[in-house]
C-alpha cells in the first residue's frame, strides 16, 4: 500500500512554519509528525503540499492509496483502522476527513465513500502554532512509549542526580555530566551522542534530541523537546525547538516554537504572559490581523532562518516570519514580516542574497548544503510575503 500525507486545511494556521515544510514535518513530541506515522506504519510516505514545496517534499501516486491528514497525530487504534481501509472508504473525525482509500487518478467525492466515524478518544491534533507548544506534553509520552518499547536505556552515569528513573531513557552515544533529571512528571528521552552539560536541571516530559546540547546550568522546565544539532542554555519553559537551532546563552525562552536554522542572541528573553493576565492574540496570515488563542501564556513563534541580537526583548505571542534578522534596543512589533531587517525603530526588507549568503554559511557549519531547491523555496517565500512587509 502506498501512503501519502496531505496538508489538510490547517496550513495557513501553521504559518509561519509551514512556509518552509509540509505539515507532516512539524515536529511536537519527539518525533515530526511524518516520521511518527512512518514508525507505526511500517512504511515510507510521500506528500501533498503546496506546489513550490514539492520538488523536496515529492508526492508519488500509485495504484493503490492511503491519503492521511497530517495534522492529525497517530495512535495504534487510529493506525489499525487505516490500514484495514478498502476502496471508497474513509476515516473521518466529526466533519474532518483523517484518512481515505483512493485509486490512481480518481476523483474523490465523500458523499460517495463509506464513512466510519473515528470515535476513540486518543485524537491528538496539530490545527494552530501554539498546538506545537501546548499539546507537546502529551505528544512526549506517546513518542516515548512507542520508541523505548521492549528496549533498554544506556546506564545513567554516577553524579547524575535522578528521580523516576525508570522514566529515563538514554540513547547509544549521549553525555550526561553531574546534572538533575526529574522525570516524576513524565519521562525524559536524550537522543543518541546528545550532551547535558554539567549543572543542569531539567524536569520531564523533556526531549533533547540526537546531536544537540544543554550548556551548563541549563534550567528546562516541563514540556520542552529540543530537536536535533541545537545548544540550548538558559531558561526554557514548554518550548518546541524543531532542529539546527541555538539558543546558546541565558535569557527565556517560554511557551514559544522555533523553527529550525534560527538563532537567538545571548540574554534574549521572551514574554509569555501579559501584566494584565489576559488572553493573548497572535498573528493571523489569512486575516491579516490578531487572532484569539484562548490562551493566557504564549511566547514566541518563529520561522526558519531568523535571528535576533543580543538582549533582544519580545512581546507575549509574537509571531516572526521566515529570513528575519531582528537587532537593537526596545521590543519589536507583534508581528514581524519575513525578510525583514530591524528592530524597534522600524523595518527594511532583508534581501535575499544577503539572506541566502547568511544560509549558506549557517547550513555549511553543520555539513548540510544550502541547495538551489532552499534557494527557490526561500524566493518563493519572499515573493509571497511581499505585501505582509508593509503592514
Amino acid at each position: 500500500m502506498n501512503y501519502i500525507l496531505f496538508d489538510g486545511n490547517v496550513r495557513d494556521q501553521l504559518l509561519p512554519f509551514t512556509f518552509t515544510r509540509p505539515v507532516a514535518d512539524i515536529r511536537v513530541g519527539i518525533l515530526t509528525i511524518r516520521e511518527k506515522w512512518e514508525h507505526l506504519l511500517g512504511f515510507t510516505t510521500t506528500t501533498v503540499t503546496e506546489d513550490y514545496l514539492s520538488e523536496k517534499y515529492p508526492f508519488l501516486e500509485l495504484e493503490k492509496n492511503i491519503l492521511i491528514n497530517a495534522s492529525f497525530l497517530p495512535s495504534e487504534n487510529l493506525v489499525n483502522i487505516i490500514k484495514g481501509l478498502e476502496e471508497n472508504q474513509a476515516v473521518f473525525f466529526d466533519d474532518e476527513p483523517i484518512a481515505f482509500y483512493t485509486t490512481e487518478g480518481q476523483e474523490v467525492d465523500f458523499e460517495n465513500f463509506d464513512i466510519i466515524q473515528y470515535k476513540h478518544n486518543d485524537v491528538l491534533r496539530i490545527e494552530h502554532t501554539w498546538d506545537i507548544f501546548s499539546k507537546n506534553g502529551e505528544a512526549i509520552k506517546r513518542d516515548f512509549e512507542m520508541l523505548t518499547e521492549g528496549r533498554k536505556s544506556q546506564a545513567i552515569p554516577k553524579g547524575v542526580w535522578t528521580k523516576n528513573p525508570e522514566n529515563i531513557f538514554i540513547e547509544e552515544g549521549a553525555k550526561i555530566e553531574f546534572c538533575t533529571l526529574n522525570a516524576s512528571e513524565g519521562p525524559i528521552y536524550i537522543g543518541k551522542d546528545a550532551e547535558i552539560m554539567e549543572g543542569s536541571l531539567v524536569r520531564g516530559p523533556f526531549v533533547l534530541c540526537e546531536h544537540s546540547t544543554l550548556k551548563m546550568g541549563a534550567k528546562i522546565y516541563s514540556n520542552t523537546t529540543i530537536g536535533p544539532h541545537c545548544k540550548v542554555g538558559g531558561e526554557v519553559n514548554n518550548s518546541v525547538i524543531f532542529g539546527y537551532s541555538n539558543k546558546g546563552h541565558d535569557g527565556f525562552l517560554g511557551n514559544s516554537v522555533l523553527g529550525e536554522w534560527c538563532n537567538l542572541g545571548a540574554d534574549t528573553n521572551t514574554s509569555n504572559l501579559k501584566n494584565n493576565y489576559a488572553e493573548v492574540r497572535l498573528w493571523d496570515y489569512e486575516t491579516e490581523g490578531f487572532a484569539r488563542t484562548g490562551l493566557q501564556f504564549c511566547g514566541l513563534m518563529m520561522g526558519d532562518h531568523s535571528k535576533c541580537g543580543i538582549n533582544t526583548m519580545f512581546n507575549t505571542g509574537t509571531v516572526v516570519g521566515v529570513s528575519a534578522n531582528i537587532f537593537g534596543s526596545g521590543f519589536p512589533r507583534n508581528y514581524v514580516p519575513s525578510f525583514s531587517w530591524g528592530g524597534s525603530g522600524g523595518f527594511t526588507t532583508y534581501k535575499t542574497d544577503k539572506a541566502f549568503e547568511v544560509a549558506k554559511v549557517v547550513m555549511d557549519r553543520r555539513n548540510i548544503e544550502f541547495s538551489e531547491m532552499d534557494a527557490n523555496i526561500l524566493e518563493h517565500i519572499f515573493e509571497e510575503t511581499t505585501n505582509g512587509r508593509k503592514i
